[in-house]
C-alpha cells in the first residue's frame, strides 16, 4: 500500500509537470496535493513498517516530536489545500467568465503559500505545546505513530487545557476549511441545478466529483478521530481510523483522480503510447 501510494502520487506529479495540457490551476493544486500525500504517509508508514520487522519498537523523544510535527504540518496544510481546490471548482463553475482573472497564477501561489504557512505555524505551536508537558510515568505509546490523543495520555499532569486547545485548533484549522468546502459545493450545486440540460449537469458535476470523494475520505476519518467526544474514544478504533487517513486516503487519491478524470487518462495514454513507440 505504501509503494502504491508513492508510485501513484509521483505519477500524478510527473504527468502534471511534463504535459502542457495540464498546466492549469486545478492541476497545479493536484500536483501539490500529491506532494503532500507522499510526505504525509512517509511521516508515519516507514517507521511503522520498521517496527513490524524489528524487535525494538522505540522512538526517541526528539524523533517522536519530529514525527508529530511533520504529520501535523502536512495534515493541516492538506486541509487548507483541499479548501483552495474547492474554491477553484467554485470559480470555474459559478463564475466561468471571470475564472482567468479570479484564479490567476498569483492567486494560486498565494493560496498555496497561505496553506503552508498555516500548517507550519499551527503544527509548530501544537508540537511545542505537547512536548513541553512533563512526561515522568509510562513511556509506551498505544499507537503506531506519535499522535496527539495517545501522547496526552502519557503526561504526568492534567491535560484538560491541552485537550480544549486541541479542540479549538481542530475547529479553526480543520472545520473552518471544511465549512468553506461545504459552502463552495452548496453554491456549485445551486448553479448545476439551474442548468437546463441533464447532460450539462452530469458533465459539470463530474469535474468536481473526484475532489468531493477525496474530501469525504480525508475529512470523514479525521473528524471522527479528533472531534468525537472523549467518552467514545478507544485506542483500537483510533488506530483503525488513523490507518484510513494516513494510508488509505493517500493511496486512493491517485486512483480517484486518474480513473474519474478524462484529461489525466488521455495524458497517461499518450505517454504510454509514446514509450511503446520508442
Amino acid at each position: 500500500m505504501y509503494l502504491s501510494t508513492l508510485v501513484g502520487n509521483i505519477l500524478i506529479i510527473m504527468i502534471t509537470i511534463v504535459d502542457a495540457a495540464l498546466h492549469s490551476p486545478i492541476y497545479f493544486f493536484l500536483k501539490n496535493l500529491s506532494f503532500l500525500e507522499i510526505g504525509y504517509t512517509t511521516s508515519t508508514t516507514p517507521r511503522m513498517l520498521a517496527n513490524f520487522l524489528t524487535k525494538r519498537k522505540g522512538i526517541s523523544f526528539l524523533g517522536c516530536a519530529t514525527q508529530m510535527y511533520a504529520f501535523s504540518l502536512l495534515g493541516i496544510t492538506e486541509c487548507c489545500l483541499l479548501a483552495a481546490m474547492a474554491y477553484d471548482h467554485y470559480v470555474a463553475i459559478c463564475h466561468p467568465l471571470r475564472y482567468t482573472t479570479m484564479m490567476s497564477w498569483n492567486m494560486c501561489f498565494l493560496l498555496l503559500a497561505v496553506s503552508w504557512l498555516i500548517g507550519v505555524l499551527v503544527a509548530l505551536g501544537q508540537t511545542t505545546f505537547i512536548f513541553t508537558l512533563p512526561y515522568c510515568g509510562p513511556n509506551r505509546i498505544n499507537h503506531f505513530f506519535c499522535d496527539l490523543p495517545p501522547l496526552l495520555k502519557l503526561a504526568c499532569v492534567a491535560t484538560y487545557k491541552n485537550e480544549i486547545t486541541t479542540y479549538i485548533i481542530a475547529v479553526l484549522f480543520v472545520m473552518v476549511p471544511f465549512l468553506l468546502i461545504v459552502v463552495s459545493y452548496v453554491q456549485i450545486l445551486h448553479t448545476i441545478f439551474k442548468m437546463p440540460s441533464a447532460g450539462g449537469k452530469r458533465k459539470t458535476f463530474s469535474t468536481c466529483f473526484s475532489h468531493l470523494v477525496v474530501v469525504t475520505l480525508f475529512y470523514g476519518s479525521g473528524i471522527v478521530t479528533y472531534l468525537r467526544p472523549k467518552a467514545f474514544y478507544s485506542s483500537s478504533s483510533n488506530k483503525l481510523l488513523s490507518l484510513s487517513y494516513t494510508l488509505m486516503s493517500p493511496m486512493m487519491n491517485p486512483l480517484i483522480y486518474s480513473l474519474r478524470n478524462k484529461e489525466v487518462k488521455q495524458v497517461l495514454k499518450r505517454l504510454i503510447a509514446k514509450n511503446i513507440n520508442m
